[in-house]
């Protein structure tokens, strides 16, 4: 994320993202439910929190069980994620193994493609200056 010294920037940046995401599956998904403001703006904030801090721990602590499953060990740890969010946020319900499933792909895609557009604006940036 080419958002450079600015890590206040970044977090916003983060929490926006995944609260589009959010969204997205809310929109896309019958068995994801979030009504209001805050079931947004908590659950964006405990999936940013989340995917920083505890998903790199836990993927370390799992590396093993993640390189002989090939791969689907991963899958779950994001799974997680989206449950420890879902849990905490106020008005937020997944219903369903696939609809967990389906959230962590489209909050993959939504975050790979906006850091992909926020990186590609930093390098034109650069490069004109």
């Amino acid at each position: 994320m080419a958002l450079g010294p600015y890590p206040l920037l970044r977090i916003v940046v983060s929490i926006a993202v995944n609260a589009l995401a959010l969204w997205i599956c809310s929109a896309l998904f019958g068995g994801v439910t979030i009504t209001g403001f805050w079931a947004y703006a908590i659950g964006a904030t405990v999936l940013a929190l989340a995917n920083t801090i505890l998903k790199p721990i836990l993927a370390i602590l799992t590396l093993p069980l993640i390189v002989v499953t090939l791969g689907l060990f991963y899958l779950l740890i994001n799974v997680a994620m989206v449950a420890l969010a879902e849990w905490i946020a106020p008005n937020f319900s997944i219903d369903g193994f696939w609809d967990y499933v389906g959230v962590v792909f489209i909050v993959w895609i939504v975050n790979w493609a906006s850091y992909s557009i926020i990186d590609s604006l930093g390098r034109t940036r650069t490069s004109t200056v």
